[in-house]
């Protein structure tokens, strides 16, 4: 029985109560060397996804993401559907990322990195304290009676965080469809542009529901990383644990007296404070093991070693640690797995960045005319007719365009002079005529390499099929 009602808390999450309804979680406010780090890494990140889309590199927008134009930025260099072949890596590269990392090191993404906690607990919530004040304030605030002191501090929060859901939610719009267009339709005023308005206003409710009212359940009910983690954690993975071998002992966790040996009376180091229970942003008790809920945020090792620090105990019962870490009494270590996913990452990530990087500034397809038959000439040449397609994936003019044979001698002559320049974000088409001495054709069909250039550089290389006499020697 003992052992089922020790288990109990995995039948149900931490922000419901046993009868179903809604448990509000009222977080201590963290403090710590983990805090002051993942607050200088919230500037940065916050820097970076503030400014994405309003910073301009080379008249392309830093980050952009327009799905119905088409059109997408990554670090300033503008990416079409015909490199879709990038994207579909650059998923799959994610899943294996995701995965490998996680197997070793569990949620850390969501307590450091993820948008959701980043806003969450970095900003809402330091509104939340200022306002309201710490964890028992916010709790006595919502106990008591409706009044001017009630209103006045409920009201300016639920203020603030509807203006910060519409700052977000303009950020988040500017990804979508630009943040130069997007200004340009506020500077002339939401009845002229009624549908990005009505967007502006969706996107604001939906970031004001999650941050002032779903707040953590994001995390728990919403987000399928959680359930991810589940899979493919093992007694190898790195996360934020419990010490349970010190913390528990022989006799187990028992509360703080002065001038007493608890290692020789069998007692575990946990003096059963409850600091790391109170301050975790999902409500759950860490002293439990590894749970869904969990997000890696760090804030019970910072509650933890304050607390060991004040009761002259060494730190570190709560930090990162491996099941396989806490069952031999080691600390942290970089085990030979992690090295190698490591290894494993640094690849994937050189691959991507090659392609991204090194892929060519033209696309170009070159097709036989449908319908038409090769033609021999008066020089004793073949002669097929193309059409072609090319198309800039720049936002600078592509001048002085032309075409050359690089799989055989011959010659390709334009029908019509298109294709001497491409726009920038822009497209050139017309048909060839292409030449090639009949001594060098081997059977009915032979591949073609063709490259085109701007002036001297070869901005892109593709092939085509050309067709010549069954019979011909």
């Amino acid at each position: 029985m003992a052992k089922v009602q020790q288990e109990d808390f995995r039948d149900l999450i931490g922000t419901m109560t046993k009868e179903g309804k809604r448990a509000w979680v009222y977080p201590k406010k963290p403090d710590g060397r983990f805090y002051r780090y993942r607050t200088w890494l919230t500037r940065i990140l916050l820097a970076f996804l503030l400014l994405g889309p309003f910073v301009h590199v080379n008249g392309n927008q830093f980050m952009l993401f327009n799905f119905i134009g088409r059109e997408f930025h990554l670090f300033g260099r503008p990416f079409w559907p015909q490199d879709f072949y990038i994207g579909v890596t650059a998923m799959i590269i994610a899943v294996i990322v995701i995965t490998l990392f996680t197997s070793a090191f569990g949620r850390i993404f969501c307590g450091w990195i993820c948008p959701q906690t980043i806003f969450m607990e970095m900003v809402f919530r330091k509104i939340e304290y200022w306002i309201e004040g710490d964890r028992g304030a916010q709790m006595r605030l919502d106990r008591q009676e409706w009044n001017g002191e009630k209103i006045r501090k409920k009201g300016l929060k639920w203020f603030l965080f509807l203006m910060i859901s519409f700052v977000i939610a303009n950020v988040f719009l500017a990804y979508l469809i630009g943040s130069k267009k997007l200004l340009t339709q506020i500077q002339e005023g939401p009845i002229e542009h009624l549908s990005t308005f009505t967007g502006l206003l969706i996107f604001t409710g939906v970031f004001y529901f999650i941050f002032a009212w779903f707040r953590e359940q994001v995390c728990t009910i919403a987000c399928p990383y959680g359930r991810l983690q589940s899979v493919l954690l093992d007694n190898k993975s790195v996360v934020v644990a419990y010490n349970r071998k010190r913390g528990e002992r022989e006799k187990g966790r028992s509360k703080f007296r002065k001038n007493e040996d608890r290692q020789a009376l069998g007692k575990g180091d946990c003096i059963d404070c409850n600091q790391c229970v109170q301050v975790c942003p999902t409500g759950i008790d860490i002293r439990n093991g590894t749970q869904l809920e969990c997000i890696n945020c760090t804030a019970c090792i910072d509650a933890c070693d304050a607390m060991m620090e004040k009761v002259d105990l060494p730190k570190g019962l709560i930090g990162y640690y491996s099941e396989e870490d806490i069952q031999q009494e080691r600390g942290f270590t970089i085990t030979p797995r992690m090295k190698g996913y490591a290894a494993i990452i640094l690849v994937l990530a050189g691959i991507l960045a090659g392609m991204l990087f090194l892929r060519s500034e033209v696309d170009a397809t070159i097709l036989r005319l449908p319908g038409q038959l090769y033609e021999l000439t008066d020089h004793n040449e073949i002669q097929n007719v193309y059409t072609f397609k090319l198309i800039n994936k720049t936002t600078e003019d592509i001048e002085e365009v032309h075409f050359k044979l690089l799989s055989h001698d011959g010659t390709i002559e334009s029908v019509t002079h298109q294709e001497s320049e491409i726009p920038g974000k822009g497209m050139a088409e017309g048909t060839l005529f292409i030449r090639v001495p009949a001594h060098q054709i081997r059977g009915e069909k032979i591949d073609l390499k063709i490259g085109i250039y701007s002036g001297q550089k070869m901005v892109d290389k593709t092939a085509a099929t050309f067709m010549g006499p069954r019979s011909f020697r």
